[in-house]
């Protein structure tokens, strides 16, 4: 990360109504995670550290998935578009994080930057974060648009420490 990212993060209000605190809470994990890749090469989103096989190439690639999925098929309903439509689940649980070294650093930005896109979309149409998912988890139940808001916070929050890691090991670039 360098001194003049070109990442622009805006703290969260300190005092808010509920969907503008959760909304800012995560668009500030999101774009933390974009300021920790932001400036590295292919060969850069592609490194390791031991003993983990993560990158943060399969990083921006896993959390694109995750948006997807999340709001998209569990709260709306619907069913994987591309590129995750087309992928046997079943033969890599993990295609998500293994595949993306096939890609560009430019291609992994954008995709996460659609489906971010995407699942903002589908917030702004929601005026009641009760409002439930359509659909079920493996027990039958529901998922609050507020539960998920939440758990996307939790998921991109716990990756930015993975990132934090993985970026220092690579360039030596701290942050928060």
């Amino acid at each position: 990360m360098t001194e003049t990212s070109s990442i622009i993060r805006t703290d969260p209000p300190l005092a808010a109504d509920e969907t503008t605190t959760l909304r800012a809470f995560l668009t500030f994990q999101r774009d933390t995670l974009r300021m920790k890749t932001e400036g590295l090469t292919g060969e850069q989103l592609n490194q390791t550290l031991a003993p983990s096989e993560m990158t943060l190439g399969g990083m921006l690639k896993h959390l694109a998935l995750v948006e997807h999925w999340w709001f998209a098929c569990i709260f709306l309903g619907q069913e994987y578009a591309e590129p995750w439509a087309s992928i046997d689940w079943e033969d890599d649980a993990d295609w998500d994080w293994h595949s993306a070294s096939e890609d560009s650093p430019e291609e992994l930005r954008a995709l996460l930057d659609r489906e971010v896109a995407t699942s903002d979309a589908i917030v702004d149409q929601v005026s009641d974060l009760g409002t439930l998912s359509t659909r079920k988890s493996r027990t039958g139940e529901t998922f609050s648009l507020r539960w998920i808001l939440v758990h996307m916070i939790e998921e991109y929050s716990r990756h930015n420490g993975h990132a934090d890691l993985l970026r220092e090991s690579i360039d030596g670039s701290t942050g928060e």
